[in-house]
């Protein structure tokens, strides 16, 4: 059986007669669900190298560690496909997206994702690990997403985005001349009665936050920096349209005010999906305990975006 690189913590003095439990839990964040998952595990939870309960009390300068089984996608197909990078260590690796590529796989996606080309990437590596992405992006939205490499990582990031604490900025390029600098959305969204594919503003809808910043205004389009409270399904796109302000090239939330305009953008051929990117994303590292940011440069089809946009006046 193999087992990730173990978790460790060295009880300090202040924390002698310390229930094992409470130091799981509260020095080493673990989860109760991911507790009872190592509990079964041959030598999961160890003190001083030797297995014990969790209900002992622990002494100062004892070795605790946890211990997880290597585990791996099994139904993901390897494949040899270009990864953009930006970081990888033993607990997560970072990635800069491309747009039109699914993160994973799905009915009818078998190959071709995200998924596919970070198992053949792991596996040419020498890296036993399971595929699991720690948030979404659209398929047609590009920039930075993270993997996690083992369920305690996985764990940690998203308790942190339950209570808010990913930091997580966008770049979008949005239609019209947006009159207030910085703003606030705070506005429910939901399924739209009639098209269950698509999300609307409803007032009996989940409770949808998004904070917004001019960055730069054009003639008849600006880019705006993003950042979210919350993480409902389309989000930027649905609270954008309904500020009066769609993305461009986003065909299923535009306004028909700007037709013309979108008309004139798809004749150019600069842009072909929405012009929404993941520029930063941010959180406390499982494993340093720091916080650490990550950033994906604008691609090149929305560098071209901005060109023409400049260029337009």
């Amino acid at each position: 059986m193999s087992y990730y690189e173990p978790l460790v913590y060295v009880v300090p003095p202040e924390e002698e007669g310390f229930i094992l439990k409470t130091v799981l839990q509260k020095r080493l964040m673990v989860s109760r669900k991911l507790l009872s998952r190592i509990k079964l595990t041959e030598r999961g939870i160890t003190v001083n190298g030797e297995r014990q309960y969790i209900n002992i009390k622990v002494k100062a300068g004892d070795r605790v560690e946890i211990r997880m089984e290597e585990e791996q996608s099994e139904d993901i197909l390897p494949q040899d496909l270009p990864l953009h990078i930006l970081h990888e260590d033993e607990h997560l690796l970072i990635l800069a997206k491309d747009a039109g590529i699914i993160v994973h796989p799905t009915h009818g996606h078998y190959t071709n994702t995200i998924a596919n080309g970070v198992v053949y990437h792991w596996q040419q590596a020498g890296i036993t690990c399971r595929f699991r992405p720690v948030h979404r992006l659209d398929q047609e939205t590009s920039g930075v997403l993270a993997i996690a490499k083992t369920p305690y990582v996985h764990q940690q990031i998203s308790e942190q985005m339950i209570e808010h604490l990913v930091k997580k900025v966008y770049l979008a390029f949005v239609w019209g001349t947006v009159a207030a600098p910085r703003g606030t959305i705070n506005e429910p969204i939901d399924r739209d009665p009639d098209q269950p594919h698509v999300r609307i503003v409803r007032p009996d809808g989940y409770s949808a936050v998004t904070h917004y910043e001019v960055a730069q205004q054009f003639s008849q389009a600006a880019l705006v920096r993003i950042w979210l409270e919350t993480g409902r399904t389309h989000q930027i796109r649905v609270h954008m349209r309904h500020l009066g302000h769609p993305l461009l090239g986003d065909k299923m939330y535009k306004l028909d005010q700007y037709d013309e305009l979108a008309a004139e953008l798809e004749a150019s051929g600069c842009l072909q999906r929405q012009a929404l990117h993941a520029y930063q994303l941010g959180f406390v590292h499982p494993g340093t305990r720091e916080w650490t940011e990550y950033r994906a440069p604008l691609p090149e089809d929305l560098t071209r975006l901005e060109e023409w946009l400049m260029n337009r006046g």
